[in-house]
């Protein structure tokens, strides 16, 4: 093991959230964003539901989303796999309820994600149960106007009027920073959509260079960073040693996504199990980790993983990454060609 996956083992305040943190976050009064007020709607909701399930969703460990006030569930969901295909509208809706009834709280997609397929399936279950999501979107643009032209067709798709979270979108050179950061680039647009209250808080993401990201979130106070993180990460440029400790030193909220590399981590003589890729993820100090989902059934097998979640011990670390070593070219897959 390199270098800060001791990082681990050196967490200040980001274990899972006590009912004592929870109600000392800050009070916020927007929708979405009041951790008690939406613990009061939970238990409300909770009455109707079996015991047994009752009793699974209260398992789900939040964690604090950076200074945003916000307690995220654990397992978030991604908005890739069956949720981006348009043709399959009515699985994803399936998938985002059973998501939502599972108690996760927090989902994450972008107007690319099956060229708009994905907000736009994500839009239909908004319409309904916009108030139980931390939603979060991106601009793949680097300039003002065309930021804010993207931020305007997200939210009619989404049918909201506001997003919780908006992104840069796969920051991976130095160029990229320059444009969103020059006179009219897209930082522009997101402080004057702040301003208007159309957006709450801001982001970086990226999957390729974390000393990109590193730059990135030194140059200007994004309130949460999206980063590649999987067990295969340690091996080759890894995010986990000084991006993920300079975010945590910021006290951004920090998301992981990239878990699985999209089923490149899994073989028969390496990591063989979604539990065996989220523990490792959970182990570390990062808010919650985003996964696209296929069916309900995966929905329900990692809220499982996420409610009997125990942190991994460094020897426990360390053998996961050795099996991924002799793969991890595969597993670091979208820093080489994405």
């Amino acid at each position: 093991m390199i270098g800060l996956g001791s990082l681990a083992y050196r967490w200040f305040g980001e274990d899972d959230i006590t009912p004592a943190e929870e109600a000392a976050l800050p009070e916020e009064k927007e929708k979405g964003l009041d951790v008690r007020e939406e613990d009061e709607r939970e238990d409300e909701k909770a009455k109707d539901k079996p015991e047994e399930e009752r009793r699974e969703d209260e398992m789900i460990p939040r964690r604090k989303l950076g200074k945003t006030g916000f307690a995220v569930s654990l397992f978030s969901l991604g908005g890739e796999a069956t949720v981006e295909q348009a043709d399959r509208e009515e699985e994803a809706e399936a998938i985002i309820n059973r998501a939502l009834d599972k108690g996760v709280n927090y989902i994450d997609t972008a107007p690319t994600y099956g060229g708009g397929g994905s907000e736009t399936n994500i839009g239909r279950v908004m319409e309904y149960r916009r108030d139980e999501v931390f939603l979060a979107t991106k601009t793949g643009d680097r300039t003002y106007d065309g930021t804010m032209r993207l931020a305007e067709e997200s939210l009619k798709r989404l049918r909201t009027d506001h997003l919780d979270l908006y992104q840069l979108h796969n920051v991976r050179t130095e160029s990229d920073l320059e444009g969103a950061f020059s006179a009219d680039g897209a930082v522009k647009a997101l402080e004057e959509l702040k301003d208007q209250g159309v957006i709450r808080f801001t982001g970086i993401t990226g999957h390729r260079d974390p000393d990109i990201l590193v730059k990135g979130i030194r140059e200007y106070p994004f309130d949460c960073l999206l980063m590649f993180f999987n067990a295969g990460d340690i091996h080759y440029a890894p995010f986990q040693e000084k991006l993920l400790e300079e975010a945590v030193s910021r006290e951004m909220g920090i998301i992981a996504m990239k878990v699985t590399a999209r089923g490149r981590i899994f073989r028969d003589n390496g990591i063989s199990s979604m539990k065996q890729a989220l523990d490792y993820v959970f182990s570390f100090p990062i808010s919650t980790a985003i996964v696209g989902i296929s069916n309900e059934a995966e929905v329900d097998e990692n809220a499982r993983i996420a409610a009997e979640f125990e942190k991994l011990d460094q020897s426990e670390l360390e053998e996961i990454e050795a099996l991924v070593k002799p793969y991890s070219q595969e597993a670091n897959y979208f820093k080489h060609h994405w």
